[in-house]
C-alpha cells in the first residue's frame, strides 16, 4: 500500500477541478452497519473516479474516524469508523471534501439485535437439509432472467441456470419442516454475474448482495425469519477463498496483492497436507494455499489487511442481518489458515454460540480433526472451527455397503476401527456426517441403486454420532446412473417446476419405492427428533463379527441398539456379548416397522437389514 502524499493530492486535486474528472462515490461497502459490537471498529470500502484524494468527517455524536488509509489505486478509499458501545443507532452524514470540492453521503447504523439466539448454533439435535437454490423450486418464473446478468435460462442444460429461488423454498417450507429438517444449508445465494455455470453460486461477484435471479436481500431476510418460526435454522455458505471472475473489483483492483499470483494466475497443487504437514516446504505451502482452484476463481490473498478486514465485516454483517444459524466455509485447505484463525476469532467474540462448519475434504480422520476448536495441534495452530464435514466415515461407509460380504474377517471392520479413531477429535459429536452432497454422487447412485442398502444408509445417518445432513432429493432416491457429472448430480427437484411429471412435494407421480424412501425418511427424523439418546446419548459399539456391525446409542433413561446387517444371508446374531449395554432389557422394539424382538438369546437378521431397537424390560 502507499500513501497519497498532501503535495500530490493537492496536485490532482488542481488538475481534477481543471478535468471535471472527480465523481460521486459509486459504492459504500458494507452498506450500513450496527451498534453494539464488540469489536468497536468497522472498516468502509468506498470506490469512485479518484475518490482517494479526498478526506472523509463525520460529526455524529459516538462515531470518530480512526483511521483512513489511502492505497496506489486512488479510486478506493477505506476509512475505518470507531462506534462507541453507547451510540444511539440513526442515520448520519459522512462529509468527504478537498479544499471547496465536497461530496457528502449518508449512512446508517442500526441496532445490533441483542437476543443471544440470534445466532444460536447448530447442535447434534439438529438435522440439516442442503438445498442449491437454483434446483429446488421456481417460486417466482418472473425473476428467472435480467437484462445485466449473464448465464441465461436454460432449463435444458444440466449446467445452466434452471429458475429456482428463495420464493420457491419459502413456497415448501411446511414439507421442509414436516420431513423433520431443522436446519437448512443453501448453497451460495449471492450475485453471480459470470457468462456460465453461474447456477450453483460459488462465484460471488457482490458480496453485499442476493442475486436478483434468487430474489433479494429482504427476500432472504423474510425466508430466514419464517424458517426460524418454523423451528428451522440458517446455515448460510460463505466464500472466502476467492471470487468469480466477473466481481466488480476485477476491472479495477484496489491493490497490487488483493488476489494470489495477481499478475499471472497459477494453479493450486492441492497438497492439503502442507498446512499440517511438519516437513512442507514453504514452496509447497504456497502453491497449495495461494494457487487459484480453477481460473475462473481468481484467489483472494486474505494476507492482505484490508481484504482480511473486508472478509470477516462480510460474514459479521450477514449474520447480523439475517440471525444465521451457522457459517459454512468450503475449501479450509485452500485458504491462509492464519486468516481463518483470526476470522473464527472474530465471528465467536460477537456471536459465541454461532456454528462454523468447514469443509476439509479428505478421508484422513487426522487431516479432519486438525482444524477443530480446541485441537491440541504440534504447532499450536487453532483453527476454532467448531464443525467439521466427517469426509472419512461418508467414504468408508459408502465402500462397505458395496464391498463383497468378508468370509474371514468382517466387511464392518475398516468402519469400525474409523469410528474408533474419535479420540482424534476435540468433540466428535460436532462432525457432520452426510451420505452425500453437491459435490459427489448421490446416495443412491453410490449403491448402485441397491433399495435395502440404501435403508441401511439412512438408519446409519439418523443413529450415528454427529448431526446428520442429506441433500435435496435423497429422500426421494434422486440418482444420476452412468454419470458423476455436477449438473447431473444437481438435478432439479421432482415438483419444483410448473409441468413437473412428479411432486415430491405432495407424492403424486413418484414411484411407490420413492414414497416408500421418503417415508423411511420422514419417520427416521421424526423420531430422531424426539428421542434425546438418539441426538446426544453417549456411543458404544461392539467389534463386528461376521458381517454385523452393532452399536449403542444410550442415555440414563433410554437404550438404543443398532443392529446393520451387510450379509446377503439370514443371520442369527447372539446377543450374550452386548449384555453391558442390554442389562436386563428382554426385548427391542424397532422404530423402523413397528415390530417387537426377542434380545435375550439371539435375533434373526434379515439379508442387508437394519433395525433400531429402543430397548425395553418385559
Amino acid at each position: 500500500m502507499r500513501i497519497v502524499t498532501p503535495a500530490l493530492c493537492f496536485c490532482l486535486l488542481t488538475l481534477l477541478a481543471a478535468t471535471g474528472e472527480a465523481q460521486e462515490i459509486e459504492r459504500i461497502e458494507p452498506p450500513f452497519w450496527w451498534a453494539g459490537f464488540e469489536h468497536s471498529e468497522v472498516q468502509l470500502m468506498l470506490y469512485g473516479n479518484n475518490i482517494s484524494l479526498l478526506t472523509p468527517a463525520t460529526e455524529y455524536p459516538g462515531i470518530s474516524i480512526k483511521r483512513i488509509v489511502r492505497v496506489r489505486n486512488p479510486n478506493y478509499l477505506f476509512v475505518y469508523l470507531d462506534i462507541s458501545p453507547d451510540t444511539e443507532p440513526g442515520i448520519f452524514d459522512i462529509t468527504f471534501s478537498e479544499g471547496d470540492y465536497t461530496i457528502n453521503r449518508t449512512y446508517e447504523l442500526r441496532q445490533k439485535d441483542p437476543d443471544p439466539d440470534h445466532a444460536a448454533g447448530l447442535t447434534a439435535a439438529d438435522a440439516i437439509y442442503l438445498i442449491m437454490p437454483d434446483r429446488f423450486a421456481n417460486g417466482d418464473p418472473n425473476n428467472d432472467e435480467f437484462y445485466f446478468l449473464n448465464d441465461k435460462l436454460d432449463r435444458g442444460d444440466p449446467y445452466g441456470r434452471h429458475g429456482g429461488d428463495l420464493q420457491g423454498i419459502a413456497d415448501y417450507l411446511d414439507y421442509i419442516a414436516d420431513m423433520g429438517f431443522t436446519s437448512v444449508w443453501l448453497s451460495p445465494v449471492l450475485e453471480c454475474n459470470v457468462p456460465v455455470d453461474s447456477y450453483h453460486g460459488y462465484l460471488t461477484t457482490d458480496h453485499y448482495t442476493v442475486d436478483p435471479r434468487f430474489g433479494s436481500n429482504a427476500q432472504l431476510a423474510a425466508l430466514t425469519a419464517s424458517m426460524r418460526a418454523k423451528g428451522i435454522g440458517l446455515i448460510m455458505d460463505q466464500v472466502l477463498n476467492h471470487v468469480g471472475s466477473g466481481h466488480w473489483w476485477m476491472d479495477d483492483l484496489p491493490t497490487a496483492d488483493w488476489l494470489n499470483f495477481q499478475e499471472a494466475p497459477v494453479i493450486t497443487s492441492h497438497r492439503r497436507t502442507t498446512n499440517m504437514d511438519p516437513h512442507a516446504s514453504g514452496y509447497d505451502s504456497k502453491l497449495q494455499a495461494d494457487g487459484w482452484i480453477l481460473e475462473s476463481m481468481p484467489d483472494l490473498n486474505q494476507r492482505n489487511p484490508l481484504l482480511a478486514d473486508y472478509l470477516v465485516q462480510h460474514s459479521i454483517w450477514w449474520v447480523e442481518y439475517l440471525g444465521l444459524q451457522g457459517i459454512r466455509v468450503g475449501a479450509l485447505p485452500y485458504l491462509d489458515k492464519h486468516f481463518i484463525r483470526g476470522w473464527t476469532q472474530r465471528i465467536t467474540r460477537e456471536y459465541p454460540a454461532i456454528s462454523i462448519v468447514g469443509e476439509e475434504w479428505s478421508e484422513l480422520p487426522q487431516v479432519i480433526s486438525y482444524w477443530q476448536k480446541d485441537k491440541q495441534t504440534h504447532d499450536g495452530f487453532d483453527a476454532r472451527v467448531t464443525n467439521l464435514f466427517d469426509f472419512p466415515v461418508q467414504a468408508v461407509f459408502s465402500r462397505t455397503l458395496m464391498s463383497e460380504p468378508a468370509s474371514y474377517s468382517s466387511v464392518w471392520t475398516l468402519l469400525y476401527e474409523l469410528i474408533g479413531m474419535d479420540f482424534l477429535y476435540p468433540d466428535p459429536t460436532n462432525l457432520v456426517i452426510f451420505p452425500g452432497n453437491h459435490e459427489i454422487d448421490r446416495i443412491y447412485t453410490q449403491l448402485e441403486e441397491n433399495y435395502d442398502l440404501y435403508k441401511m444408509a439412512m438408519v446409519f445417518y439418523t443413529t450415528m454420532r454427529g448431526t446428520p445432513q442429506f441433500f435435496y432429493g435423497d429422500e426421494v432416491l434422486m440418482s444420476h446412473r452412468g454419470t458423476s457429472s455436477h449438473g447431473e448430480i444437481r438435478s432439479d427437484f421432482p415438483g419444483g417446476w410448473s409441468g413437473d411429471t412428479s411432486n415430491a412435494f405432495t407424492g403424486e407421480g413418484l414411484t411407490e419405492r420413492q414414497r416408500d424412501a421418503q417415508q423411511l425418511v420422514r419417520k427416521l427424523l421424526a423420531w430422531r427428533n424426539s428421542s434425546a439418546a438418539a441426538q446426544s446419548g453417549k456411543f458404544m459399539h461392539f467389534a463386528p463379527i461376521g458381517n454385523v456391525y452393532v452399536y449403542f446409542r444410550y442415555d440414563q433413561d433410554t437404550t438404543i441398539m443398532v443392529i446393520l446387517n451387510r450379509d446377503d444371508e439370514t443371520v442369527t446374531l447372539e446377543t450374550e456379548r452386548f449384555a453391558e449395554r442390554i442389562g436386563t432389557a428382554t426385548h427391542g422394539f424397532d422404530v423402523v416397522s413397528g415390530k417387537r424382538f426377542g434380545i435375550e438369546n439371539s435375533i434373526v437378521l434379515e439379508p442387508r437389514s437394519a433395525l433400531v431397537l429402543e430397548l425395553e424390560d418385559r
